[in-house]
């Protein structure tokens, strides 16, 4: 006969089998959806579509190339064309988006500052639109025919504004993104500037410190973590750029099906139905994401310990 369990044994059992449990749901969605794709793509890497038997009654069949795709991706020159613009556009987009995400914040967290919460909420709301209606929506502002500001240009003896131009057409993606960005870097900024103890501010005024040496000298370097994960998100995103030039296409000849890496990805899998090559590319994307997020976390560990000596 079996001992009865105490009920203070139960009731840690239940304690720490709570923590799996809740966790349960979203760990199957992120196997499902996340590891089990990224599994299937490196293994589709590894194959290719070969015509045997040769003729016209040649069949096609799957056969292992090892690392062929990997070093067709490497010499696709539409793929290299489509790094650099995506270097181009991400020159412009995160220095701007992370620039006006700390100087709201700063300027919402200045004492004195009124309508702070109208401010937040103004400047959060472009974050909520999606993608592809704000896409839409600048370019029609972009497109001569309808755009606001070329018909001020105009008006001017000016001429139109080339915004869908072969030089404009990186400002302009960089705006959509800027525009839609900027409101949730700021409030992740805003948070982190909330949280500084307020003695180490009064400590500053105390020393003479003005408003402006305070947010530069004080602020900006204790929000550092904050400002780090921004950076992340900002290059994350600029990695994935595929709706906006995507719906910006129809309204101009400047972009092409493989004007950036995931729209010559997109082409490779559901164009020309040529899933092996585009599952190596998407790998390469993947690494790259991963090598920069590192890169920068390594730059970010080398300059905080020589600023701590």
């Amino acid at each position: 006969m079996t001992a009865a369990v105490p009920p203070q044994t139960r009731r840690r059992r239940r304690r720490s089998i709570a923590p799996y449990l809740f966790s349960a749901p979203a760990m199957v969605l992120y196997t499902v959806f996340t590891v089990i794709p990224v599994v299937y793509a490196l293994g589709s890497s590894f194959y290719a579509q070969r015509r045997t038997g040769g003729g016209a009654l040649g069949t096609r069949s799957t056969v292992f190339v090892w690392f062929d795709n990997y070093v067709s991706v490497f010499h696709d020159s539409q793929l290299t064309a489509g790094l650099r613009h995506l270097a181009l556009y991400g020159v412009i987009a995160v220095p701007l988006t992370l620039g006006l995400a700390l100087l709201f914040a700063l300027l919402l967290d200045a004492p004195g500052v009124k309508l702070r919460r109208f401010g937040r909420t103004a400047i959060f709301i472009p974050y909520a639109v999606p993608g592809v209606v704000a896409a839409l929506m600048w370019g029609f502002m972009y497109l001569a025919g309808t755009s606001p500001f070329s018909y001020v240009t105009r008006s001017l003896g000016w001429g139109d504004i080339p915004f869908l131009g072969p030089n404009g057409i990186y400002g302009s993606l960089a705006n959509i993104s800027v525009w839609g960005g900027t409101g949730f870097n700021m409030l992740v900024i805003y948070t982190a500037l909330r949280s500084i103890p307020h003695e180490l501010i009064e400590a500053a005024r105390l020393d003479g410190a003005n408003e402006i040496q305070i947010a530069l000298r004080v602020k900006v370097p204790l929000v550092g973590p904050a400002l780090l994960l921004t950076a992340i998100f900002a290059l994350l995103g600029t990695l994935q750029l595929y709706g906006e030039p995507l719906m910006l296409k129809p309204l101009t000849n400047t972009i092409s099906n493989t004007w950036v890496p995931l729209m010559s990805i997109y082409q490779d899998a559901f164009a020309l139905d040529d899933l092996h090559d585009a599952a190596a590319a998407s790998i390469v994307l993947a690494l790259g994401t991963a090598l920069v997020s590192i890169a920068v976390l390594a730059l970010v560990r080398i300059s905080t310990r020589r600023g701590m000596r």
